[in-house]
């Protein structure tokens, strides 16, 4: 489900939020279900449950997932995310093509990657 890098510069709470993320955005995780709970999730990654607990805070505050007091966290559905992520993701967007086209990359190829990653869904 979830993998870890330990050579990763990035915290481990931000690959366990980034991972879950993932797992939401493609499906993995339906809106709705449940997401596994800190102590689950944290033995079978062998990481101090602190550390899911601050993903799972994390996610939250994009969005990405919703508590329910004394039943866990669980995916949010598309909507919920927050237009705070949607603007963010944005800007990085407008970054990252400014980039390819300093680097070379052309309008072409650039709308081609954009359409692959639509058919990916």
């Amino acid at each position: 489900m979830l993998q870890l890098n330990y050579r990763d510069s990035r915290p481990i709470y931000e690959q366990v939020r980034d991972g879950l993320r993932r797992l939401i955005i493609t499906g993995v995780i339906p809106a709705g279900d449940k997401l596994p709970s800190v102590r689950s999730l944290s033995s079978s990654l062998a990481i101090n449950p602190n550390t899911i607990q601050r993903a799972y805070e994390a996610l939250e505050q994009e969005g990405y997932a919703y508590t329910v007091a004394g039943k866990g966290s669980f995916a949010a559905l598309p909507t919920d995310v927050s237009q705070g992520r949607r603007g963010e993701l944005m800007e990085q967007l407008k970054n990252l093509i400014q980039e390819l086209r300093f680097l070379g990359v052309g309008r072409e190829e650039l709308m081609a990657a954009l359409l692959a990653g639509e058919e990916e869904k």
